[in-house]
């Protein structure tokens, strides 16, 4: 989608950059240039993250850590950066989520999600901001959201709400940051399938792809690639001017609404195949 030279000399971090949509993200920016470093707390998904990164052409690290502690958080970026250069790219991008009715939520599993999406986020781009504000250079942060940040997560209250927390901080961030060269934006992605989805998450859709694909307005699902390249846009010197802001790539799908909704089926009964497997 850029010019192949358009992240040249520029160290950019993923976390959760090892599976799924973090690795498709992480092979976009070093397909444009950029030396990507892969945070996550498996070892197993931090090397697959660096193999991807290299075949596309790129220079990889990777350090492990857990983004809900701050001292793991600076520890890994100090690793990367021994490796890569100094860091002006973040893209959070690790979370937690599984289906769950709120009524059977622990707290241990409320705080496990929240703590990782909402802290985490918060712990890496203050780690990013420290940095580059310290050096003098501009900076950006990507934060990943999901667009049932927007109308509420049914099934997922856990993940819905630490998601609109961090699309709140998204907007907070870009001001407050704004005066130091630092543009933090978001991204909401749609329906994006990929080999790495959970195994319960893939049973909320029982009816297969091309039933999916029939739902979106766009009449196709996302492709992880296209993540990528909008992902890579925002980080880039072509948005210069764009901060505080969420982009969705999802075909128009969250905005669906027909004149008759369809008949309501209640969340327990939507969810109770899944919540037998888990």
């Amino acid at each position: 989608m850029l010019p192949r030279d358009t992240f040249e000399g520029i160290s950019a971090v993923v976390t959760g950059g090892g599976t799924g949509l973090g690795r498709a993200i992480a092979i976009e920016l070093a397909r444009v240039g950029a030396s990507v470093g892969i945070v996550s707390r498996s070892d197993e998904h931090r090397q697959a993250g660096v193999a991807a990164v290299e075949a596309a052409g790129g220079r990889a690290a990777h350090a492990g850590a857990d983004v809900r502690d701050a001292v793991q958080v600076r520890a890994a970026f100090d690793e990367i950066e021994a490796r890569l250069g100094p860091i002006s790219v973040l893209v959070n991008n690790a979370a937690a989520n599984f289906p769950v009715l709120a009524a059977d939520l622990s707290p241990n599993a409320w705080a496990a999600v929240t703590r990782i999406v909402l802290d985490g986020t918060f712990l890496c781009s203050q780690e990013l901001h420290r940095r580059c504000r310290s050096a003098g250079v501009p900076g950006v942060v990507c934060n990943i959201l999901a667009t049932q940040s927007f109308t509420g997560g049914p099934g997922m209250a856990h993940a819905a709400a630490a998601k609109a927390g961090v699309g709140n901080l998204t907007k907070t961030l870009a001001v407050e940051w704004a005066p130091d060269g630092i543009r933090v934006n978001a991204l909401a992605p749609g329906l994006f399938p990929h080999d790495d989805m959970r195994d319960d998450l893939k049973a909320l859709r029982t009816t297969g792809a091309d039933a999916d694909a029939r739902r979106a307005p766009a009449g196709r699902l996302g492709q992880v690639h296209e993540l990528g390249w909008a992902v890579t846009w925002l980080c880039s010197p072509y948005a210069a001017f764009v901060t505080g802001h969420t982009l969705v790539v999802d075909g128009a799908n969250w905005l669906r609404r027909d004149f008759v909704m369809p008949e309501f089926t209640p969340v327990s009964d939507q969810l109770a195949g899944v919540l037998r497997r888990t």
